[in-house]
């Protein structure tokens, strides 16, 4: 026999807190209602804070900085003392030079700077100043272009080349 009885479910045993269509309503409003309250009292409660507007701490400088001129110009001594290749292959062309770092020829490596020794001084030297490959100009930056031309001859001369110094040229006075 089965134990299927024909008593009847009692309708409390199912019932939630909701009772009604008014309360189902009530009880959906609020729900999107009330999370919305609450995220813009925490956004006010953030946003509050006394916090100085930009350029107000330092008004003078921040000025000064919001209309500073978007190049600026560095003036250099023109009579300082000129680096020796030497010196500005170690400031500027080691980091690079010594390693081979991006294919760039080893000081020093008599195979690999012979076929750029054939081109010819003026070919490196128009190199290094306006950039080949992944070597970037070095013409404008931290030492005059007579500088870079001298790292050039001693670069080469260190992989085979017999390139003279070059020698500065003397300005012609007016």
């Amino acid at each position: 026999m089965s134990d299927t009885s024909n008593t009847p479910v009692h309708e409390e045993d199912h019932t939630g807190p909701i009772k009604t269509p008014k309360q189902l309503l009530l009880a959906v409003l609020y729900s999107f209602v009330v999370p919305i309250f609450v995220i813009i009292g925490l956004v006010y409660y953030v946003t509050s804070a006394n916090k100085p507007q930009a350029g107000s701490v330092n008004l003078e400088q921040s000025v000064t900085a919001r209309i500073q001129k978007v190049g600026t110009v560095e003036i250099r001594d023109a009579n300082r003392p000129m680096k020796t290749g030497e010196q500005v292959f170690q400031a500027q062309c080691t980091a690079c030079h010594t390693a081979g770092v991006a294919g760039a020829p080893k000081i020093g490596d008599v195979a690999a700077w012979a076929p750029r020794i054939k081109t010819g001084y003026d070919t490196l030297l128009n190199s290094a100043l306006k950039g080949k490959n992944a070597m970037g100009a070095q013409s404008g930056g931290d030492f005059d272009d007579f500088e870079i031309a001298r790292a050039v001859v001693y670069l080469a001369n260190a992989g085979g080349g017999k390139f003279a110094e070059p020698v500065k040229p003397v300005p012609v006075a007016k």
